[in-house]
């Protein structure tokens, strides 16, 4: 698709930015633990919500990469939906087990990530982006353990 290694400059500040709640809320949690019982919380839904959103990429990716044209993309379609119902499970168990299904969801969709890549071309920029992003964001939800009652 694309041969830049860098990604476009609005790509990398949406991505990077994407992570300041992340740091903000996993931060609030470690300096201010008599508080965690707000700030754990707030944590763990935005996870459920990121990991929403890098479920639906693929989602994107099946409708439109013209090297799926005409392939049948239903894993893609079955996969980006699974993301966002462990998002969703993970708001209903406790927190440290709720952060253990975000990250594990995370960690699974970056596999899936590098899955797909070995079926499409993508970005050159795409994946190490992915992977930047996956760690701190699971970094921040393993705050968790550490402040969650």
């Amino acid at each position: 698709m694309t041969s830049s290694p860098t990604s476009p400059t609005v790509v990398a500040w949406l991505g990077y930015g994407g992570l300041i709640p992340f740091l903000a809320l996993a931060g609030a949690s470690w300096l201010d633990p008599a508080h965690s019982a707000t700030w754990v919380p707030g944590l763990l839904a935005y996870g459920a919500v990121i990991l929403s959103f890098v479920g639906a990429l693929h989602w994107a990716f099946a409708m439109t990469h013209p090297q799926l044209q005409g392939v049948p993309s239903h894993p893609l379609y079955l996969w980006s939906v699974v993301p966002s119902l462990l998002g969703w499970a993970a708001l209903m168990l406790v927190p440290k087990a709720g952060a253990i299904l975000l990250i594990a969801g995370l960690l699974a969709h970056y596999r899936q990530d590098l899955r797909l890549a070995r079926m499409i071309e993508l970005p050159v920029w795409y994946l190490p982006l992915r992977l930047r992003l996956s760690v701190v964001a699971c970094l921040c939800l393993a705050v968790v353990f550490f402040t969650a009652g």
